[in-house]
């Protein structure tokens, strides 16, 4: 019934969506892709359409879907991070008659309602990268707060190296509402936790590189000796601040694999980032999606995609 209810209503959410920006990251157009054929409906909903984090995530679904075949699949993202605007997607994944939705949740509780609506109209919700405070069928991330202190303790290491014992540090995350996120910096801190180093009060970009780097920057003037970014586009904003003040003395350490990121440390800009696997996020969910929807119970549904530290040499 509520199926049929969206259904009529799909115009005006269409509508809704031109004016708040929920769209196809591909066509650009507010509206999901046409997909790729078949007959079970899964869509990919991510944060934002910025970061080359979730082509890679998109990439991993369409690798899974050739190889599974049966699936018509398409991926819609907000142009921005902005609840509302996902919240949005959401309602047109299921007005658009999805079986599956895998999303990465911009926050853990705004999308909640959305969420119960859609599974109590049959939509299977898988998570990929990042959950929401919603009981899904499975998830597909990385350890976030692991992977986060290992950030730290990579930094660590290279004061080690430079005889740096103690000092400030700048910490650019994409707000404070983001789960993954949130919990990347939690590990970072306590890789400090006994240290004399001093962690300055975190401060948000959204994720947008240039507002990271403006940030970044502001930290520069404070004298920090290392800074860290806890997603891609902070991760290239504390890289091009780095590079733009000429302070090679400040130690950058980041997050997300990206060819501006790899730039960024060829070149000596960044020391580290701590490379995710959202190809295998994309690839795990689509295939937990296909067993869903041929009735199949799922042997995993907590599953840790993985970390790697990328140095100078790795790209």
């Amino acid at each position: 019934m509520k199926r049929k209810l969206l259904g009529l209503l799909l115009s005006v959410t269409m509508v809704g969506a031109l004016l708040i920006g929920c769209g196809s990251p591909d066509s650009g157009e507010s509206k999901e892709d046409e997909g790729s054929g078949g007959t079970k409906k899964v869509v990919l909903i991510t944060m934002d359409q910025m970061d080359q984090h979730w082509k890679n995530v998109d990439k991993g679904c369409q690798d899974a879907v050739a190889a599974l075949g049966d699936i018509d699949y398409s991926w819609s993202a907000p142009d921005v991070k902005d609840d509302a605007k996902q919240i949005e997607c959401i309602n047109n994944a299921v007005a658009g008659g999805a079986d599956a939705i895998l999303l990465a949740a911009n926050g853990p509780d705004a999308v909640t309602a959305a969420l119960e609506e859609a599974a109590a109209d049959g939509v299977k919700i898988i998570y990929v990268d990042s959950a929401a405070n919603f009981e899904g069928e499975a998830t597909f991330s990385t350890d976030n707060e692991a992977a986060g202190e290992t950030a730290g303790e990579t930094m660590l290491e290279e004061f080690e190296a430079k005889g740096i014992t103690s000092g400030k540090i700048g910490i650019v995350n994409v707000n404070s509402a983001t789960a993954s996120t949130v919990a990347r910096e939690a590990g970072f801190r306590k890789a400090f936790e006994g240290t004399d180093f001093e962690l300055l009060e975190t401060q948000y970009s959204e994720g947008d590189a240039a507002k990271s780097q403006d940030i970044a920057s502001g930290y520069i003037t404070q004298g920090v000796v290392g800074m860290f970014g806890a997603n891609e586009g902070s991760t290239v904003g504390i890289g091009n601040a780095i590079q733009e003040d000429g302070k090679d003395a400040v130690v950058g350490v980041g997050f997300d694999k990206s060819d501006t990121i790899g730039e960024l440390i060829e070149n000596g800009y960044l020391l580290a980032t701590m490379a995710q696997n959202p190809d295998q996020m994309g690839k795990l969910g689509i295939e937990a999606a296909d067993k869903l929807l041929k009735g199949e119970t799922l042997t995993e549904t907590n599953v840790d995609t993985g970390v790697s530290v990328l140095k100078k040499g790795d790209f």
